[in-house]
Order: structure tokens, then sequence, then C-alpha cells
């Protein structure tokens, strides 16, 4: 049991009810939230300080899941030593992950225990609807809702137009916010995400103002800016970690680099949120394999036919589905590999479902 004055150091990182102690937890181990993960070691922070510490040698072990050993935004038990030693990685009550670059499965994690997901996009360059459908997606499954943030609002004076095409993609529960990310006032929107107890992760393009916004909510300049090229407001890797932060506002927010590739993991059900209702037209398919190409009594190509379904959205659908699939194999290939036959046969129902459908 925690003491009520650990309880409040721990509260200054994150800390919240949702965490877990396990019962059997030794007197002389501490516990401590990551807040930095470099190749060799990590810097974690006990609500007091922050200080370099080692992993356990079986979290190093060759061929182990990146998912099984620590992370940014992990609450850890420590061992005393010197250096300190991560020895248990507690509960994670959420965790947004993606399938790694490249063409061998591997899930990365982007950060765990997150209760918001603020996804950063630039009214320049930058802007393009679509891509948050597939942010939407892999938070759907991470136990973190999805806010998002269109930054550099003080460069547009028709910001109406581009909130309603924000909106004709996303599913009316998902918070919008326009911001200027260099203005205090303008990022106060954003504090009932990131109060005392709650931790954000902010994700998005390189260049889109994660890093500009992080120092406004910080109040000073931490991390490192640059500016976006002109002729397509792309921005380099001015962030090269995730890092979490302790901001005055209460809560934690984790700064990440930019992501040029987001692909799915292969465990995202597009079945809910944003695409709830292609799920619903595909069950008035007078067949239950319909591939909503010809068939006859096929309600997908009559709700495109009649305007119901806009083509673009069912395009976006496809290719995200498609992927889903994909990755729901390569999924199922490394785990039969390893013997998980349990998680296997999870995968493979998720798979045949998405082919398939409900029914």
């Amino acid at each position: 049991m925690l003491t009520s004055e650990t309880r409040a150091r721990l509260t200054s990182i994150g800390w919240s009810d949702a965490i877990v102690l396990p019962s059997d937890m030794p007197a002389d181990q501490v516990p401590a939230r990551v807040i930095i993960q470099h190749r060799n070691g990590y810097v974690v922070h006990d609500g007091t300080g922050e200080f370099t510490v080692q992993p356990a040698p079986r979290f190093l072990k060759r061929g182990l899941d990146p998912t099984e050993r620590p992370a940014v935004g992990d609450f850890v038990l420590l061992k005393p030593g010197r250096p300190a030693q991560i020895e248990t990685i507690l509960p994670r009550h959420a965790t947004l992950s993606r399938a790694a670059a490249g063409e061998r499965y591997q899930r990365q994690l982007i950060a765990t225990n997150v209760d918001s997901v603020l996804v950063l996009m630039g009214l320049d360059g930058d802007f393009n609807p679509r891509r948050l459908e597939r942010y939407l997606a892999l938070i759907q499954s991470s136990g973190a809702t999805c806010v998002v943030a269109l930054t550099k609002a003080d460069q547009h004076d028709d910001l109406e137009t581009l909130l309603v095409e924000v909106a004709d993609v996303l599913p009316p529960d998902i918070i919008v916010h326009a911001i200027n990310a260099k203005d205090v006032q303008s990022v106060s929107v954003l504090h009932p995400y990131l109060a005392v107890g709650r931790t954000a992760v902010v994700v998005g393009s390189s260049g889109v103002g994660k890093s500009t916004l992080t120092n406004t909510l910080l109040g000073q300049q931490r991390q490192a800016t640059k500016a976006v090229r002109e002729h397509d407001s792309r921005g380099r890797h001015t962030t090269t970690f995730r890092a979490l932060i302790p901001l005055p506002q209460g809560g934690c927010l984790i700064d990440t680099p930019g992501m040029r590739e987001l692909k799915l993991t292969g465990e995202e059900d597009l079945q809910v949120g944003q695409f709830a209702d292609i799920d619903s037209l595909s069950m008035r398919c007078r067949f239950g394999d319909c591939a909503h190409q010809s068939e006859p009594g096929c309600a997908v190509r009559s709700a495109l036919d009649s305007g119901e379904l806009d083509p673009d959205r069912w395009a976006s659908y496809q290719k995200l589905r498609d992927e889903l699939q994909a990755q729901a194999s390569s999924l199922e290939a490394q785990l039969k590999r390893k013997g998980q036959t349990k998680i296997l046969d999870k995968a493979l129902g998720k798979r045949l479902q998405e082919k398939y459908g409900h029914r």
C-alpha cells in the first residue's frame, strides 16, 4: 500500500486509481514511471526527480516481444542498486501502438497508460482529413480517448470550412479543437486533458507543432523546434525519442517523433467507431459473404449509387480493411510460430470477421 505522501508524489507524474500495485510487492521496491527510453537504458521519474535505470535481464532477452519490455508511460517497480533496476512492469490500463515499419510483422509501443491521444494536424500542407481515419482506427483499440487538435489556426481566416471537412470524416463524438500552438490562451482548451493524474500523448507528422505545443504548455523552451519547408509544409524530426513531461497544469504529456508511416497492428476493429455505418449497411446485403461488387441486393452499392455513402469514404474504408487483413495474417503467422494458440484463435476470428462481417 502507498502512503498518502508517496501517492501525492506519484500523482505529479500521472499516478491514478487505474494503476494497481501487486499485493505481494517487495518491501524494498519502489514505484516510478518510465519517462524516456534509450537503447542503452531508461530514464524514470519517482515523483521527486528523474534518474537513469537499467532493465532486469529478462527484458533484454533476444526475441522478446517488444510490447513485453518497459515503454514510455509505464509505471514500474524498481529494485535498489547502482543503478536501480526495473524489476516489474505494472499492469497497463491503456496502450497506444502501431505496426513497426518494414515487412516483418512487429508491434511498436508508442505510449502506455495514457488517457487521451492528442492528434495534431496542421492547417497548411499537412492538412489531410482522411489521415485522421487511420489515427482513429489505432486509437479506438488503445483504451484512450481521441482528441483532434488542428494547429496553425492563426494562419486561416475561414476555419469553419476546414472544420466541416474534418467533421465529415470523424464520428460526432470526437472533439476537434483549432489552436495556435504558440499561444498560451489558445492551447488552454487542452488543459482538461492534462489535469492532475491524467496523461496525454501527442502524435502527428513532423513539423505539425508537437514540440511547440509542449513548450507552450510548459511555459519554457524545453523541446527543440524547427520551421517546416515552405513548398510542402513538412518538418524535420526535431524530437528523436519519446519523452514524458510533467506539466504545470498537473498532468503529463508524452511528446513523440513525427510519424511518416502509421501502420495498423491487425487488432483494430473497423466495425466500430467511424465505420460503424458501413458495417450496418453490409449487414443489410442479401448475401452474408457479399463482396460489394456486382452482387444483387448489395446495400453498400445501393448506398454508393444513391449518394448515401461517400465514394471517397468507401475507398478509405477498403484501403484500411485490406491493410488490416494483411496485418492480421502476419500476426496470425507470428503467433502460430510461437505456439500461442489462444491468441491465434482471437486473431484469426478477427480476420474472418473483417472479411465476412458479423453474420
